[in-house]
C-alpha cells in the first residue's frame, strides 16, 4: 500500500502562487505514473496534471496549462505541483495519486488509472 501525504494547501488571493507537495513512502519503481487531481464541492474529480515516471512526459488539463507545473524529486520521493496565477476556479481539494499499470501512460490524468491516493490538501482562491 502506497502512502501519499499531501501538503501545501492554503487560502490565497487570485493571482497568487502555491506549491503543493506529496510525500511518497514506498518504492517508486513499482509505479508508472503519478498525478495531481482536484475536486471542488459538487463537481467531479478532475485530473490536473500527470507525469510518466519512466521518461518524464507530462500532461496538463487545458485549464491549467502554462500556469501549473508538475515535477518529481526521486531522491526526496516527493511529487510537487507548482501553481501560479491562481484563479478562483482553481479552488478545490487537491489529491496526489500513483498508478502501477502501464495503461496510465495513455491517459495520465484519468482517475480510473490510479489505485493509490492521498487524503488531499485544500486550496482556496479568493477573488
Amino acid at each position: 500500500q502506497v502512502q501519499l501525504v499531501e501538503s501545501g494547501g492554503d487560502s490565497v488571493q487570485a493571482g497568487g502562487s502555491l506549491r503543493l507537495s506529496c510525500e511518497i513512502s514506498l518504492d517508486l519503481d513499482s509505479f508508472n505514473c503519478m498525478g495531481w487531481f482536484r475536486q471542488a464541492p459538487g463537481k467531479k474529480r478532475e485530473g490536473v496534471a500527470g507525469i510518466n515516471l519512466h521518461g518524464g512526459p507530462t500532461s496538463y488539463a487545458d485549464s491549467v496549462k502554462g500556469r501549473f507545473t508538475i515535477s518529481i524529486d526521486y531522491a526526496k520521493k516527493t511529487l510537487s505541483l507548482e501553481m501560479n496565477s491562481l484563479k478562483p476556479e482553481d479552488t478545490g481539494r487537491y489529491y496526489c495519486a500513483a498508478a502501477q499499470s502501464f495503461a496510465c501512460w495513455q491517459n495520465m490524468r484519468a482517475s480510473y488509472e490510479y489505485e493509490s491516493w492521498g487524503r488531499g490538501t485544500q486550496v482556496t482562491v479568493s477573488s
